[in-house]
């Protein structure tokens, strides 16, 4: 059984920092593509960042630049490093592992899904 569990979340300034964690177990995170997608109450899952099994990395045209995903294949952890935050980067933040090894975009595109985590920007 696949399990993703998302840490890290929490509160935090505009012009902060947050580091999120994906811990994966029943599935090799570096064998499948990975995203980082988030949500905001009555709108879309979006895509922050999606790295692909041969280490490309693709990222939301509104947190390109500040936001770095990344993987830890010995410890099977996928990350999401957040600089300079803004107050519209507030939602809730969910890692997924993907049905390929490719740049996947959509989340059609993935079939397990982390609980979420939520990250709050205070202005």
């Amino acid at each position: 059984q696949v399990h993703l569990v998302e840490s890290g979340g929490g509160l935090v300034q505009a012009g902060g920092s947050l580091r999120l964690s994906c811990a994966a177990s029943g599935r090799t995170l570096s064998s499948f593509a990975m995203g980082w997608f988030r949500q905001t109450p009555g709108q879309t899952r979006d895509l922050v960042a999606v790295i692909s099994t041969d280490g490309r990395t693709s990222y939301g045209y509104d947190v390109k630049g500040r936001f770095t995903i990344s993987r830890d294949n010995a410890q099977n952890t996928g990350y999401l490093r957040m600089d300079s935050l803004k107050p519209e980067d507030t939602a809730v933040y969910y890692c997924a592992s993907g049905r390929g090894p490719g740049l996947l975009l959509y989340t059609s595109q993935y079939d397990f899904w982390g609980q979420g985590t939520q990250v709050t920007v205070s202005s």
